[in-house]
């Protein structure tokens, strides 16, 4: 099915956003304008977790299953995950010179954790490209896009369960309000604009998927 209108869509929304987040969001009291990086920042890490969660659901039904589709999205899924993680990784440490003094701790579990978990996926990709059996490589890069996404939550828990330069998470805690209404919808906005800009991406790498697919079978059905 065609969703013409989404590139468009999602394109108006991630610069809407960003615009709201640098000129009509207020800025942080302690943090001054290095926070605004915040509303790139955290949905980055929420597509990226997103998108590895869905490449572990889709290897795990392709594996049942053995639909060429689920391996395709689960690639395509993976590889815009990728993408996100490494926003992620460039915009946290562009966050915490200012804020924390150093642009990287190796003893931060999060920071570490994240790090890992991008070279676990930049060698899902490797793996495919290295595996010339089409059910070999679905078969193998299955298992390890299911095995990568389990790293996922123990990165949300890892405040919680080892001291951090990352601070607990606060943002809709009942018991206090977390953030200003304003800098709440931004998040929200930004939250929303950057789904929206995976689905775009993915869409497109699916279809590229498809396309070199249906390529490689002809040229074997013709060698």
């Amino acid at each position: 099915m065609k969703i013409s209108w989404l590139p468009t869509v999602a394109g108006l929304a991630v610069v809407g956003t960003v615009i709201r987040a640098a000129f009509f969001t207020p800025l942080e009291a302690k943090q001054g304008a290095a926070q605004k990086i915040f509303y790139i920042h955290v949905p980055a890490a929420w597509v990226a977790f997103l998108a590895f969660g869905l490449v572990a659901i889709a290897s795990g039904v392709f594996l049942w299953l053995r639909d060429p589709r689920l391996d395709r999205f689960a690639e395509s899924s993976a590889e815009v995950g990728v993408v996100f993680t490494s926003v992620v990784l460039i915009t946290g440490p562009l966050w915490a010179k200012p804020i924390w003094g150093t642009y990287w701790a190796w003893w931060d579990v999060r920071l570490v954790s994240t790090l890992f978990l991008w070279f676990i996926y930049v060698s899902y990709l490797v793996l495919r490209g290295a595996i010339e059996s089409p059910e070999m490589r679905s078969r193998y890069a299955a298992v390890l896009g299911i095995l990568g996404a389990l790293l996922i939550p123990f990165i949300h828990l890892s405040v919680y369960l080892f001291a951090t330069m990352h601070p607990m998470p606060i943002v809709g805690k009942p018991s206090a309000p977390s953030l200003p209404n304003e800098m709440l919808l931004t998040l929200f906005l930004s939250l929303i604009s950057f789904t929206l800009l995976y689905f775009t991406f993915v869409r497109s790498r699916y279809r590229y998927a498809v396309e070199r697919d249906a390529i490689a079978e002809a040229a074997g059905q013709h060698a």
